[in-house]
């Protein structure tokens, strides 16, 4: 796991071996430096230091991408908390690997951050006190607000339930500031399950393109006709360069997003949703800059995206975009000009380009930046655009994927070939018979004049060349 993007797993490790060598040390999980002595220290025999060393490993693995460590530490500071932790297989092998990957995905941290402290109760329940042994059923808040789990014990199986989930292995981690139980699966809670099924759902990948108010014509003062509807995702009647703004510094204002009560495509939140998603990824924060504050194609996508066109975008990583000069970015208009050959008009994602490579060879894709198109090929397995030293590898697949915008991270800034100016050469005539002819040389008026003059000038006949000049 990266030590940048989370900072704990390399902690972990140096926590154990400080908790090997030094019983009695006491540390703080928090990744940040600026923790205050007074807030985030725990002891060494806490119940998170517990959690991350135990068998646990896929519910540890799950908190510290949550980055929740630092709001457990402050919780375990103030009293005592109850986890039930599921099982390593039924986070490897039972959960559903759509949901799994939606959990996983920067932009639904939220979410995995509700179903994780869905798990947590800021109370000590144990197998050997009475709220765990009586019969019946008791409800506890957890740590997400709006959250509750029911505690219940079957008499005749003699075994307790969470949420209808058996525990499996109750108090299989004690500690004096929090106890462990195993249980057989994961909990979901209700908003967790229904912010998926929109996610999943076809209308929130579906676009209709906006209706206008009625035109009147103005011979017949009557209003015209208008032409059938279409269906919700059909693709737009005309090019996507006729939808586009006609320049970066032409660009009118974004009129108001077509989403509401009316469940039409929302382009400008779906683009803020890819960006994030950029942001959160790490890597391709230049590209996100690029797109929200130097130049104004964040809403000319959005706005494109709300009339239902599709966009797949090359995006290069933060080290590539390092590499651009002072020279190329200095020129007006120059950012968008780059921007745009790495925008491709079609819904393309690692697979399709990928399979499509390997079927053809090479591809050439619209982009755009009229009227230049990028190459792609296959190359080590992977795709690879443009050619030469300027070529780059699809090297981050499916960023980002909706249905109508896809994110491909790649290792190098794209530019288009110069085109080579044809030298014009002249025709070459030919006779009856096929040989070429002699080109015929035509001598200039002035020319022969200005040699007479001088021949005259030279044998001495001064009036010749005075009537000459």
């Amino acid at each position: 796991m990266d030590w940048g993007i989370y900072g704990v797993t390399k902690l972990r490790i140096f926590c154990t071996i400080l908790v090997l060598l030094f019983p009695t040390i006491t540390f703080s999980l928090s990744s940040s430096s600026s923790t205050t002595m007074g807030q985030g220290q725990i002891n060494s025999n806490s119940i998170l230091v517990a959690l991350l060393d135990s068998h646990y490993t896929e519910l540890a693995e799950l908190v510290e991408k949550a980055m929740l460590l630092q709001k457990l530490e402050d919780t375990v500071g103030k009293h005592n908390i109850t986890i039930f932790a599921p099982k390593n297989e039924a986070l490897e092998r039972d959960l559903d690997p759509d949901f799994k990957r939606f959990l996983l995905e920067p932009r639904n941290l939220k979410s995995l951050q509700t179903l994780l402290m869905s798990h947590i109760i800021p109370t000590r329940i144990t197998g050997s006190i009475n709220p765990i042994n009586l019969t019946g059923s008791t409800r506890h808040q957890t740590l997400s607000p709006q959250h509750h789990l029911l505690l219940q014990h079957n008499v005749t199986t003699r075994h307790f339930t969470i949420d209808g989930a058996r525990i499996i292995h109750p108090d299989v981690i004690t500690r004096p500031d929090g106890v462990i139980h195993g249980i057989e699966r994961l909990l979901v809670p209700r908003s967790v399950q229904d912010e998926f099924n929109r996610r999943r759902s076809l209308r929130s990948i579906s676009a209709v393109k906006p209706e206008g108010a009625p035109e009147v014509d103005p011979r017949t003062h009557r209003l015209k006709k208008l032409s059938p509807p279409q269906k919700p995702g059909s693709p737009p009647a005309l090019p996507i360069y006729d939808a586009m703004a006609p320049g970066p510094s032409l660009a009118p204002a974004p009129a108001p997003g077509p989403g509401g009560p009316h469940h039409h495509f929302n382009g400008e939140a779906q683009v803020k949703d890819f960006i994030q998603t950029l942001l959160h990824y790490g890597g391709y924060n230049e590209m996100a800059d690029i797109l929200v504050n130097l130049t104004s194609l964040a809403t000319e996508m959005g706005r494109l995206v709300s009339e239902g066109y599709v966009l797949t975008v090359l995006a290069p990583n933060d080290e590539a975009m390092a590499k651009l000069t002072t020279d190329q970015l200095s020129e007006p208009g120059a950012p968008e000009q780059i921007m745009y050959y790495h925008l491709i008009p079609e819904y393309q994602t690692e697979e399709s380009m990928y399979n499509a490579v390997r079927r053809f060879g090479k591809v050439r894709y619209d982009t755009l930046r009229l009227p230049h198109k990028v190459v792609a090929q296959e190359a080590d397995g992977s795709v690879k655009f443009g050619n030469g030293d300027g070529s780059a590898y699809l090297f981050d697949p499916d960023i980002y994927t909706d249905g109508r915008i896809s994110v491909q991270g790649i290792d190098g800034v794209l530019f288009p070939l110069e085109e080579e100016e044809e030298e014009v050469k002249p025709a070459v005539t030919r006779t009856r018979t096929g040989q070429p002819a002699k080109p015929v040389v035509m001598h200039r008026r002035g020319k022969l004049l200005e040699a007479a003059c001088w021949m005259l000038g030279t044998f001495g006949q001064h009036s010749r060349v005075t009537s000459c000049q």
